[in-house]
């Protein structure tokens, strides 16, 4: 079997064009995309998805989390196959390239595959992981954890939405839920393409990130209990504050992340006051803790130091005080001899590149658990995501898939 040679490339506005024709499925209301898992606009998305795959002559396999697995043939039918891909789901107020470059640079490497008569001695499949994002049911990469045994399927049904609607219902109603067992599939291999989602790559110039790890990660949801009362009629020395507490803790987390430097951050996003009113004090502030590290050392440090913090604060204030890990993975160190491929390809192909570190969590940290698994990076504009003014530029996406091609047949093997 040959290796790729280095005229092999994408095409590079047929990428663009369909990253653009999928932006407009479930446009967001500032130049992104609001696609939530399991909305009406991800099943149409989904529905855009199939077609473009089908029209590429591959076949469509759909779970019973509803994850899509797009099937390109290989020669051997008794090879494991070579899965690539991402994620087609967005935040509320998403940009055009998270996750959905990753799906559409799959895809882009079968039709390039199609239009230069490649043939692999392994299939493809070009995956679209259902509810990456974690946006309306919490945990991230939900489905892929379930795929990897993370998960029950039980308990991927029974996650909720902020209106109480279960992620199995919701799948049934919008038509999506498969019939395949989930994790019955077995790799060869697992590729997935993303932006950077940081500043560094841009920073230094480079155009392809050789992720070699990611980031471990615990999202602690916390639950504090005070009292209701009026803002201005309590005094101040009676008052059961929730919300200072919350405060407190905030301010706690920022200083456990900066006690642990470098390689070390922790914040919140989320945070939700009851009654939400302005001259009433919270009885119930529900709030998510994100810390993340590529140290398994740093990061179990980290959770028992602010757990422990924030159940002094709280004693202190008289507040009550629930934790709940709704969101986890330890660190991943990916597969070398992928990560290999990857770097190799961008050598080949005269692409400038650099080790790096995933801050955010992928689908692929779930994969590397059953498979060899690794991922390429592209940068992105101010390392700005998860905000509808995401931007990448169209060569740095070409760039990126051209890496993932290359990679892509260099571990499905070329029939001559």
């Amino acid at each position: 079997m040959a290796a790729p040679g280095e005229n092999l490339r994408i095409n590079g506005d047929r990428l663009w064009d369909s990253l653009m024709e999928m932006a407009q499925v479930g446009p967001g209301i500032a130049g992104g995309c609001n696609r939530q898992t399991l909305t009406d606009e991800d099943a149409e998305g989904r529905k855009l998805f199939q077609k473009w795959c089908e029209d590429a002559g591959m076949t469509m396999g759909v779970d019973k989390m509803g994850t899509m697995f797009m099937t390109r043939p290989g020669t051997d039918p008794d090879a494991l196959p070579v899965y690539v891909g991402s994620h087609l789901d967005t935040q509320p107020t998403g940009g055009k390239y998270d996750g959905v470059l990753g799906v559409l640079g799959a895809l882009e490497v079968v039709r390039s595959m199609n239009d230069l008569g490649i043939k692999t001695r392994h299939p493809i499949v070009v995956t679209n992981w259902a509810n990456e994002e974690g946006a309306r049911f919490a945990p991230a990469m939900l489905a892929s954890g379930v795929f990897a045994g993370v998960h029950s399927l039980e308990y991927g049904y029974g996650r909720k939405d902020l209106e109480g609607k279960t992620y199995g219902e919701e799948l049934e109603r919008i038509g999506w839920l498969g019939d395949e067992e989930v994790g019955a599939r077995k790799m060869h291999a697992y590729y997935e393409l993303h932006i950077e989602q940081g500043p560094i790559l841009e920073a230094e110039g480079k155009d392809i990130g050789v992720v070699t790890h990611c980031q471990g990660l615990w999202w602690l949801e916390f639950t504090l209990t005070g009292k209701e009362a009026h803002t201005g009629s309590t005094p101040m020395a009676l008052r059961v504050n929730a919300g200072l507490a919350m405060s407190r803790i905030l301010e706690m987390v920022q200083d456990v992340a900066m006690s642990e430097q470098p390689g070390a951050v922790g914040g919140v996003g989320q945070v939700n006051f009851s009654p939400n009113s302005r001259n009433v004090l919270p009885g119930k502030v529900v709030f998510t803790v994100d810390i993340r590290t590529p140290s398994q050392e740093k990061l179990d440090r980290m959770r028992a130091k602010i757990e422990a913090e924030a159940a002094r604060i709280c004693e202190d204030l008289g507040v009550g005080c629930s934790v709940e890990a709704v969101g986890h993975f330890d660190p991943v160190t990916f597969d070398e001899e992928l990560v290999g491929n990857v770097r190799k390809a961008a050598e080949r192909l005269g692409y400038s590149h650099m080790n790096i570190i995933s801050g955010a969590g992928h689908d692929a940290c779930w994969a590397a658990k059953v498979a060899p698994a690794t991922m390429v990076m592209c940068p992105c504009v101010d390392g700005l995501s998860h905000n509808e003014a995401e931007e990448i530029s169209k060569e740095w996406a070409k760039a990126g898939t051209d890496v993932l091609f290359h990679a892509v047949l260099e571990t499905a093997g070329i029939v001559e």
